[in-house]
């Protein structure tokens, strides 16, 4: 940590004043984002539409978002607080819940994924889907992940949705157990607009925001969920490889 902030105070112009997570303005040029994936998801949720460049340094457990360790960081600083620094730019998502009850919304970007899932007490809902404008389906079952490419290699993956290369510009819709042989993951395009509407719930039911931030759901409430105007900004590691984390963390086509 220390060397990190004497680093900055060497680039004063980094660090710059009045830094805001609350939607507000970040006289900043980067952010360094010390954590593990959670911080770096919740860094970008938080800074709205002031999107910077996030460069993620690796203080958790798998680090599947965060390239940097602190060493790696620290021999590559100049190189990556540049302003040609190579980057990757994310899709995010917007999800607006409307309450039918009292005509209520709640509103999140989501750089990961916005789950619709069953609560307490733990029995199947429905779920009236729709893809700009057009019913899709009627879904039975645990819930739906809508995840961006990001996402794709989180709950979704572990849901048995399909692993989607995260520059690509589209969605996945993922059914969550469903009581149906004929319900499967689908990419859809990034245009798409996504309208589900709460059917049959449970008391617990919830929309989880990138498995931090809630918003509980009951019957008759609709859920839009669209990719967002901006996308986030991830600082690349100019030693890793395009596929490193996928084989290195996760172990993908891993033979031995």
């Amino acid at each position: 940590m220390k060397e990190v902030a004497d680093l900055v105070s060497k680039r004063a112009t980094l660090a710059g004043t009045g830094l805001d997570f609350d939607g507000g303005p970040i006289d900043a040029d980067v952010v360094i984002v010390l954590g593990g994936d959670g911080t770096l998801i919740s860094a970008a949720r938080s800074m709205g539409d002031n999107q910077l460049p996030l460069i993620g340094v690796n203080f958790g457990k798998l680090g599947f978002l965060t390239p940097f360790s602190l060493k790696e960081l620290i021999e590559h600083f100049d190189e990556v607080v540049a302003t040609d620094a190579p980057t990757t730019k994310r899709t995010m998502l917007h999800a607006k819940v409307e309450r039918a009850q009292d005509n209520s919304e709640f509103e999140s970007l989501c750089f990961n994924d916005c789950v619709i899932q069953a609560g307490p007490p733990f029995r199947m809902i429905s779920l009236a889907v729709e893809l700009d404008g057009r019913r899709l389906t009627q879904l039975d079952g645990d819930g739906l992940i809508v995840c961006t490419p990001t996402g794709s290699t989180a709950h979704n993956m572990s849901a048995g949705g399909p692993i989607v290369l995260a520059e690509v510009d589209g969605m996945v819709m993922t059914p969550l157990n469903p009581h149906s042989l004929t319900h499967r993951p689908i990419v859809i395009n990034a245009d798409g607009k996504i309208a589900v509407e709460l059917t049959q719930a449970n008391a617990g039911t919830t929309a989880i925001i990138d498995g931090q931030v809630q918003c509980p759901l009951r019957e008759g409430d609709r859920v839009h969920i669209r990719a967002a105007d901006l996308r986030a900004s991830i600082v690349l590691n100019p030693q890793s490889a395009k596929w490193q984390s996928l084989v290195s963390k996760l172990h993908w086509g891993v033979t031995e």
